[in-house]
């Protein structure tokens, strides 16, 4: 029995992963900054271990997710970008705890693309938000190429502001409903499996847009400019300059009332979603599951909000890489945690702390457990990114270890900051002959870790054969790969097949006398 096993009576513990979209790690040092309006995180944070730097595996939506479910990093998941499959014989940790008996279940986004739309999840309770298909594939063929109709643009800027609903509002509002109502009927203890559910929300993703309730609370806020202002475009580095291309920068007139609202609309929906994730928390406590239940928070990626007049993300700079990673678990001491660690690193704790051997697969994986960390442990290597998506012409890898940061491109010059002394990563280190053993070590460790022409042509071989089976799948019939949710009616409520009685005993919790 597992230690965790022993704390739950002998049962392996319930997981409840909350999951947001383009947090900016930067706003949780140690859990969410002290000027937030965010008293069910503050809470969470109290009791969890807080990782104040943790990475991306690729900081944008797909790849980033299919890194944290496999632990595995694009290259070897070939998820380069938010239209590439996710192949279904990658393991998950939705398999890994589905295999050793654990009901699966997702509400919300995961921006799985292709027609395996579980991935080891029993249960879906929402669609996703996002397209299952290739309809959104980069073309390295094409740089400079901009793709109106998908590319972000700074309209979500330019166009920040209040409203009672949006598009995303009314997705996150069904995910939190959906999960609330789930975790209540989990409550009713009619199945002895344990449960895992993954809660995932597409706030604070941009457009900038929040409900007025949460934007008053930020009327006065003292953040709502960034730290750094918007450098001119000929002195930015390369990558820096073609993700303002990509963004369509040049056909927007950016005010400096834009940033502001921009930064507290997203601001608000911070906290709008600390109330979404406060109901799912009280629904569990007023189940009494809290106590046998590890709760992670944790987001796929980061957003500039604006420093150096970069938004969004696609960038290894802290804003869009550095993401939120707590762990309210038995087995990891509450407190705060400063080495640098990965969400890749999300699948083998979760099944350590759920006390399920997953070493059979672990040759071709890229994360660690973050248990004996939490406890103490030291960790000595590396956390590494990749990025091969829009925005790209080439991939970009990234390593940071200690106070460093190193990052790599064929295109471009390297870029290494040291970021105990420059957090905001103004001063590109690179070529200093006084750090020059620096340099060249993670120089060598890239070597190690990267073929990069090889992987260049592995992404343009993706990338050129989803071009075709996207313009043939719409020639003709269309057959969709979105999930389509099943409620099943004649299982719902009361209906002839079952005993009144027996229904109504079951259904209710705590049971009557």
């Amino acid at each position: 029995m597992t230690d965790t096993a022993a704390q739950t009576g002998g049962k392996r513990p319930n997981i409840l992963i909350l999951m947001v979209d383009q947090l900016n790690g930067t706003l949780f040092p140690d859990g969410p900054a002290d000027w937030l309006h965010t008293p069910n995180l503050r809470k969470l944070a109290e009791r969890s271990t807080r990782f104040a730097n943790t990475y991306t595996g690729s900081p944008l939506c797909a790849p980033g997710r299919a890194s944290y479910m496999s632990g595995q990093l694009p290259r070897r998941t070939k998820v380069y970008d938010n239209a590439a499959e996710f192949a279904s014989d990658i393991p998950t940790y939705a398999h890994h705890l589905r295999r050793a008996g654990y009901q699966t279940f997702l509400s919300g986004k995961m921006h799985f693309v292709g027609p395996d739309q579980l991935h080891g999840f029993e249960k879906r309770l929402t669609t996703d938000i996002y397209p299952a298909d290739f309809g959104w594939t980069p073309d390295y063929r094409k740089p400079g190429e901009r793709i109106d109709w998908w590319y972000h643009n700074m309209g979500s800027v330019t166009g920040a502001g209040v409203a009672e609903i949006t598009n995303q509002m009314e997705y996150d509002d069904e995910v939190a409903f959906q999960a609330s109502a789930k975790v209540r009927h989990l409550g009713r203890r009619l199945d002895d499996r344990p449960w895992m559910m993954t809660v995932s929300f597409t706030h604070p993703h941009d457009p900038y847009v929040a409900r007025k309730k949460y934007w008053d609370l930020y009327e006065d806020c003292e953040h709502l400019l960034p730290e750094v202002p918007a450098k001119p475009y000929e002195e930015m580095d390369p990558h820096s300059q073609r993700i303002f291309d990509a963004n369509d920068w040049r056909n927007f007139d950016i005010t400096e009332e834009d940033v502001k609202r921009s930064r507290r609309a997203y601001f608000a929906n911070i906290s709008y979603l600390d109330d979404k994730i406060g109901e799912i928390l009280e629904a569990l406590d007023n189940t009494r599951q809290t106590e046998e239940t590890i709760v992670m928070l944790v987001s796929d990626h980061g957003d500039m909000l604006g420093n150096k007049g970069l938004w969004f993300k696609m960038t290894f700079f802290e804003g869009s890489a550095r993401v939120p990673l707590m762990v309210a678990a038995p087995q990891m001491a509450p407190g705060l945690v400063e080495t640098p660690v990965s969400t890749i690193d999300v699948n083998p704790t979760l099944a350590e702390l759920a006390g399920i051997d997953i070493s059979e697969i672990a040759p071709w994986t890229d994360g660690e457990s973050l248990v004996g960390l939490a406890n103490g442990v030291e960790r000595t290597s590396p956390v590494r990114m990749e990025y091969a998506a829009e925005g790209s012409y080439a991939p970009l890898v990234g390593l940071r270890q200690g106070d460093w940061k190193y990052i790599r491109c064929e295109l471009d010059p390297p870029q290494l900051y040291n970021l105990s002394e420059d957090p905001n990563e103004l001063v590109n280190r690179a070529g200093d002959p006084a750090l020059q053993s620096v340099e060249e070590q993670f120089a060598r460790m890239a070597d190690d870790y990267w073929d990069l022409p090889r992987f260049d042509a592995e992404v343009r071989e993706s990338q050129a054969r989803r071009l075709i089976v996207y313009e043939a799948l719409r020639n003709g019939e269309y057959f969709p790969w979105d999930f389509e949710p099943l409620q099943k009616a004649s299982e719902r409520y009361m209906r002839n097949h079952m005993d009144l009685n027996v229904l109504e005993e079951n259904q209710r919790y705590p049971r009557g006398e």
